[in-house]
């Protein structure tokens, strides 16, 4: 195993940003994700912990806010990239951006998210900014959601956007690579492992997983097709990125190694929607592509054929991408539910909570409203098992108990 990053080694005699996490009973309808709906109930936050849950009737002596709420789970968005700000030509901003103006954006969309009700981001890339974003929030230079972060994506030497990864040809420079990242403080390692053609030889993509697993980080993959999926699953990642068409075989790998997929429609939602795409300079001609392609019901089927069968689907929404900004939650999971990757609401709940959580190696302590668990804890305005769109209207949000929103 290797040592912490350098900064874990830095003391921090006064955060910046210290918030109590006084003992608080939150009354509302309750939606724990794990366990039935309580129409009128309470949850108990206590030392940042949830101390119970239940109905109103059980509610115990204490601080209570009358949220006229539904009570659930923090969010959780598996595939962002911080440090992006959603405008057309990421290759641009990827390469022109000062690093304290990257900074400066990852700080604001941190912002965002937690007034989105986004309790954790999983940070897939810019460069290795996300491993600063990391080392703000745990130090409490800065607010935001807690983070897992990948550091800098690892791609073969020009290959799918080269401009904003780290590139490494031959398996020693692979390793390299990956080393690089878990000395900065990575959580995973994410590799870019197609785009029109398979990337890596066999002999780099099994010495990037090697290392990683060395490591005791998990490799996540960007892979978009049935070829890229199948090649990356047999060679041992952890998880899929995007997904895409699909064979029963390829389906089957991905069941006998129990591999999650990270979902991530909302590019397409959101630039098939001209008055928001034209906002972020999204051409007229690529608009009209992603009006025919979210109409096209072949273009899941994949995807769709592969959750039937069981392939935990989880939710991301690639905030940062073009047109999509980072409190996107309620298109995402609308689209989620209408093409059939989640079967109703509470399903697309489930891909945004405890799934989410279970990616991340953390449902132990977040993703249910669980006796135990950490205070992690969102008051929508309505009710999104009904309605998902309820869920662009957050009033408060918290972690381990601190009130971070609302």
């Amino acid at each position: 195993m290797s040592e912490p990053a350098a900064w874990r080694y830095q003391k921090i005699t006064k955060p910046m940003f210290d918030l109590a996490a006084p003992h608080t009973i939150l009354a509302g309808r309750v939606i724990p994700i794990i366990g039935d709906i309580v129409e009128d109930g309470f949850v108990e936050m206590k030392d940042g912990k949830i101390a119970a849950v239940g109905p109103r009737t059980q509610m115990p002596a204490g601080p209570v806010i009358e949220t006229g709420g539904t009570l659930m789970p923090g969010m959780i968005n598996s595939h962002a990239h911080l440090n992006w700000d959603g405008i057309h030509d990421l290759a641009r901003q990827s390469m022109d951006d000062p690093k304290p103006i990257s900074a400066f954006k990852a700080a604001g969309n941190m912002l965002k998210s937690l007034r989105a009700g986004i309790t954790m981001v999983r940070d897939l890339g810019f460069h290795d900014m996300n491993l600063y974003s990391k080392q703000a929030v745990a130090q409490g230079i800065f607010p935001g959601p807690r983070l897992k972060v990948c550091g800098a994506a690892i791609i073969q030497t020009g290959g799918h956007t080269y401009w904003v990864c780290r590139e490494a040809s031959g398996p020693d420079e692979m390793r390299r690579a990956v080393r690089e990242q878990v000395k900065g403080g990575a959580d995973l390692i994410k590799i870019m492992a197609c785009h029109d053609t398979l990337e890596f030889t066999d002999e780099e993509l099994a010495a990037v997983i090697d290392e990683a697993h060395r490591n005791r980080l998990p490799v996540t993959a960007h892979a978009t097709y049935d070829a890229c999926i199948r090649r990356v699953a047999e060679f041992g990642v952890d998880c899929i990125e995007h997904g895409g068409s699909m064979s029963d075989e390829t389906i089957q790998v991905l069941l006998d190694r129990k591999l999650p997929i990270v979902t991530t429609f909302a590019p397409l939602v959101q630039q098939s929607q001209p008055e928001i795409a034209r906002r972020f300079g999204i051409p007229d001609w690529k608009v009209e592509e992603r009006i025919k392609a979210v109409a096209d019901p072949s273009r899941y089927e994949g995807l769709k054929k592969a959750a039937e069968r069981g392939v935990p689907i989880v939710f991301g929404t690639d905030a940062g991408s073009p047109a999509v900004e980072h409190d996107v939650v309620a298109p995402e999971l609308a689209h989620m539910v209408k093409v059939g990757v989640c079967h109703d609401n509470m399903d697309a709940l489930a891909s945004i909570t405890i799934r989410a959580a279970k990616v991340s190696a953390m449902d132990h302590l977040i993703g249910s409203l669980e006796v135990g668990k950490a205070a992690d804890v969102i008051v929508v305005d309505g009710n999104p098992d009904q309605d998902l769109f309820a869920l662009e209207r957050i009033k408060m949000t918290f972690i381990d108990g601190k009130r971070m929103h609302g």
